[in-house]
């Protein structure tokens, strides 16, 4: 697993508190908010979250204020430059990426293309 210096991805105040919120609902303290890219949705890429105990030997792990992310290296440079956020909203609650490698994505957010 590599800490990385200068950060990947930016997290705003919103999806910190989200993620802390979240992890301290599970009362694990391995666990780790780890963000992936996989094919598929309507533009060809999604976003996917899910929580991680184990980290890999390829991940990427970026540590803020106690909050713990991990990308894998696959993901990692789909993600370069991108703020993860957390909205809350009438379409539902949810954490919302904010790519500039993406060209175009889906109306909801959650797909993209490069």
């Amino acid at each position: 697993m590599t800490v990385v210096a200068a950060d990947p991805i930016s997290l705003t105040p919103a999806a910190e508190e989200k993620i802390r919120e979240l992890l301290i609902e599970e009362a694990d303290d391995e666990l780790c908010l780890r963000v992936f890219v996989t094919g598929g949705g309507c533009s060809g890429f999604q976003y996917g979250f899910t929580f991680d105990d184990e980290a890999a030997e390829d991940d990427s792990l970026i540590e803020k204020d106690g909050v713990r992310v991990l990308i894998d290296s696959l993901s990692y440079s789909y993600l370069v430059g991108s703020m993860i956020d957390y909205q809350e909203g009438l379409e539902g609650s949810r954490f919302v990426v904010t790519n500039p490698s993406a060209t175009s994505t889906c109306g909801c957010g959650s797909s993209f293309s490069i």
